[in-house]
């Protein structure tokens, strides 16, 4: 059993339980969830997460406890869902394919009752977390998705653990068993739908699509006594220990889409790259996280807060009416079209959260085209060609 670097949380026991909305609505606000017990509980999460899998293996995540394998049929349905909604034909077009908006809707009309088979959750509380959970497969309007809707997934889960449905002996498991699956589904979803990277810059240059695995997959290797970071560039190290590793696992996935080196198309990954030991990228990748993900108003005014995952009130955080008084309660910036706040009085404010949409690594790819152009060689995946650059 691994042993939980923070005090695990008491189960949530409430008979009042609300559907999580939208709060972060400003810098004042972001400030005030900065400060607050619930990021601090995230953030813990996600620790504890990490140091579960520390030494440990993809291929050695076995089949989980009765409380994890409900959780796995939920993730084989949505990919059922998703098989079941084929992509319509949309040549003309590299952005996002229009059938996701279908499979999004029956992810919505399936929910109750795929949240019905997990064991030990109440009834009552499947209207509040089942929120997280249809907001962890892309944004419907815009059909794209980014690393605010795998926040919400990781949000799915401390809300199940909080309620006493998992606990911190399935957390190995929740990490190489569970979010490994769910990745799994993401990667389909993603080269189907043609799902558009969410905001103007990716993940920052990880991926176009994840964080987390990257995280937790640098946690996997902190500690390994043979293989350093630069081996991500050697591909006799990667075909080796893919399987094994997350971080390598996207390391190869985005080798099999991207042509060139990783120094011309994910910069930073290869900056990343020079750090001496995994344990140095993994407290990196944490610290990256929390400013990056949980201190970005771009992602964090998507973020949902109900009952079990609370938004802090001006009582709880004398900081926060303060503020809001100083920024204006009307300078809360603009709402655009599809829910998203754009801060008025900040250079590129128009282009922070949306920016210009970006087609999709598997639509741009569609030709295999080379930089230098021909074809590239290329390990068939299903439905992925590589990407060109230019």
């Amino acid at each position: 059993m691994t042993t939980s670097v923070h005090p695990p949380e008491q189960p949530v026991a409430s008979t009042s339980y609300i559907p999580p909305t939208k709060y972060v609505l400003s810098k004042a606000h972001l400030g005030a969830f900065q400060r607050s017990k619930t990021h601090q509980e995230i953030f813990d999460f996600i620790e504890d997460l990490n140091e579960a899998v520390v030494g440990k293996k993809l291929t050695e995540a076995g089949e989980g406890s009765e409380r994890t394998k409900p959780i796995l049929g939920i993730l084989d349905s949505v990919l059922e869902i998703a098989k079941a909604t084929p992509p319509v034909d949309n040549k003309l077009s590299r952005f996002g394919n229009p059938a996701f908006k279908d499979f999004y809707d029956k992810i919505g009309e399936a929910s109750s009752e795929l949240h019905s088979r997990i064991n030990g959750l109440p009834s009552v509380a499947i209207p509040e977390i089942e929120v997280y959970f249809k907001e962890s497969w892309g944004n419907k309007q815009r059909v794209d998705y980014g690393s605010g809707m795998e926040f919400n997934f990781l949000c799915w889960l401390l809300c199940l653990t909080k309620l006493g449905v998992l606990t911190k002996d399935d957390y190995e498991f929740l990490v190489l068993g569970v979010f490994w699956r769910y990745i799994e589904v993401m990667r389909y979803l993603q080269s189907t739908y043609w799902l558009e990277p969410a905001g103007s810059h990716g993940v920052w240059g990880l991926d176009d699509y994840h964080f987390l695995p990257f995280l937790w997959g640098a946690g996997q290797l902190k500690d390994h006594k043979h293989l350093r970071p630069k081996a991500i560039h050697d591909p006799e190290i990667l075909d080796a220990f893919n399987k094994d590793y997350m971080y390598l696992s996207c390391i190869s996935f985005i080798n099999s889409i991207k042509t060139a080196s990783l120094r011309w198309h994910s910069p930073m990954l290869d900056d990343i790259s020079a750090v001496k030991t995994w344990a140095k990228v993994n407290e990196g990748m944490k610290k990256m996280y929390k400013a990056e993900v949980l201190g970005k108003l771009p992602v964090m005014q998507h973020a949902l807060f109900g009952s079990i995952l609370p938004f802090p009130t001006p009582e709880e955080d004398s900081e926060l009416q303060k503020a809001l008084e100083e920024e204006g309660a009307g300078e809360v910036g603009q709402v655009d079209e599809h829910g998203h706040i754009h801060v008025k009085g900040e250079p590129g404010w128009t282009m922070d959260c949306c920016g210009i949409p970006v087609p999709s690594a598997f639509a741009a790819a569609q030709d295999g085209a080379t930089p230098h152009g021909g074809t590239a060689p290329f390990t068939a995946r299903s439905g992925i060609k590589p990407i060109p650059f230019d």
